[in-house]
């Protein structure tokens, strides 16, 4: 089966050659593709050793509390018929989760075995970590990986060139207004395919967008067939009601009252709580963005949550596959709710994947105004705003009103327009200088 490149591919090689190498953690939702890029990583080495501790009882026995890793690698490999060498083999553990002794023999490779290159991955492992709360600090290192961002998904169909084209694109060189329009067409589809690694192969396969739909069903079994094994506190049939809540409130302020009248605000943010471990939904939350850090200003009586995926939400909602091919620019998705959503997965995508990302929007909290910044990032130390229009249509009212209340000369404007910018003089604002860049919203890797 051909392997889709991935962003992560770059940075696995990197840690390979790191001479200051941690064993690596791999953290994410199921079915976004852990386990294929570590065994596409694997062909790296001479030999590649992958243990499923799930599908395997037998092996946990190898991770007893007081471990010795050097034994345990030499009876895995006796019993693998696989040799375990420094720097020749990949040891990969894989659904780790199921052995929280396997999971605290990490750090132990870390002390005992630095020289042996070391990853383990696994399903709702979240939940286990949480429950080690002083979990190997600083002898293991996390990587975090998303499903498909968009550069993926034109990777996928062997649209290399055009990712580096538009890469090289700004504002004073904008891209040829054809290549706008292709980009903006093969937007439209991955709204509808969107990025988990099963719908992008169906879609290049058959680019059939019911053969797709199909699969974003398999995926929203699974998932909920994954509740049953959730924290015994919270239903499966509440979290599926939660979930589904949160695709309904999709770019809003979640309100727990919207999920359901009878069921008491504690038991919703367990919900809430359960699936943003799952990988399933992450939140988005208010701050005052005075300064950096954006978190210190938090508000978490004011979040919003990004369903994991655009394509899978698309499928849930029963949104009609025309409702986006044939819709006019201005009617682009939703009024905007799917492309605020898109956006805010594409800044997660195309963070660190070695740190944990965090978003952030700004809401007026002034009497009777509704301005509302959609996403706040950091840019050399400084805030900088990031307004999100469905169409090549829209008013920066908000815009204008957070900047010249923070005193801020830089913006993004993202949308389906081409690359461009605003500057203006603020005439409100003693003529203060405001820069805009447009980046379109199939550019955001730009960033």
């Amino acid at each position: 089966m051909t392997y889709f490149k991935r962003h992560i591919d770059e940075q696995l090689l990197q840690w390979k050659f790191s001479p200051r190498r941690s064993p690596l953690l791999l953290r994410g939702a199921r079915q976004v593709g852990k386990s294929t890029a570590i065994r596409e990583f694997g062909k790296t080495f001479q030999y590649f050793v992958e243990i499923n501790l799930e599908k395997q009882a037998d092996i946990r026995k190898l991770f007893p509390e007081n471990i010795d890793v050097k034994k345990t690698c030499e009876k895995l490999s006796g019993t693998l018929s696989i040799p375990i060498i420094p720097g020749k083999t990949l040891l990969f553990i894989d659904e780790i989760q199921v052995c929280k002794e396997a999971i605290m023999a990490l750090r132990y490779f870390k002390e005992d075995y630095p020289e042996l290159h070391v990853i383990a991955a696994g399903s709702l492992l979240e939940f286990s970590l949480e429950d080690i709360p002083s979990f190997a600090v600083g002898r293991i290192r996390s990587i975090y990986l998303y499903p498909f961002s968009f550069d993926e998904f034109l990777w996928a169909q062997g649209l290399d060139i055009t990712v580096n084209f538009k890469k090289k694109a700004t504002s004073d060189e904008p891209l040829p207004e054809k290549t706008h329009k292709d980009l903006v067409d093969q937007l439209r589809s991955f709204y509808l395919v969107g990025g988990m690694p099963a719908a992008v192969r169906e879609w290049i396969d058959t680019h059939s967008y019911i053969e797709v739909s199909h699969i974003h069903n398999d995926i929203i079994d699974t998932y909920q067939d994954d509740f049953a094994k959730y924290k015994k506190r919270v239903s499966p049939v509440l979290l599926r009601q939660v979930l589904r809540s949160v695709a309904l409130q999709a770019g809003k302020k979640f309100v727990y009252a919207s999920v359901a009248n009878d069921i008491k605000t504690y038991q919703i943010k367990d919900a809430l709580h359960l699936l943003t471990l799952a990988g399933l939904i992450t939140p988005v939350k208010h701050t005052d963005g005075s300064g950096v850090p954006l978190g210190a200003e938090e508000n978490n009586q004011y979040v919003k949550y990004l369903f994991f995926d655009l394509g899978v939400m698309q499928t849930m909602l029963d949104i009609p596959s025309a409702n986006i091919l044939l819709a006019s620019d201005v009617d682009f998705v939703n009024k905007g709710a799917a492309s605020e959503m898109f956006a805010g997965l594409e800044l997660l995508k195309y963070h660190d994947c070695f740190q944990r990302a965090e978003l952030h929007y700004w809401q007026n909290m002034t009497k009777n105004s509704n301005a509302e910044v959609d996403y706040l990032r950091v840019r050399n130390g400084i805030v900088l705003p990031v307004e999100v229009k469905a169409s090549t249509q829209g008013a920066m009212q908000s815009l204008w009103i957070f900047m010249r209340k923070r005193h801020l000369h830089d913006a993004i404007r993202t949308s389906l327009e081409n690359f461009g910018k605003f500057n203006m003089l603020d005439s409100e604002d003693n003529f203060a200088q405001r820069n805009v860049e447009i980046i379109p919203l199939y550019a955001l890797s730009n960033l």
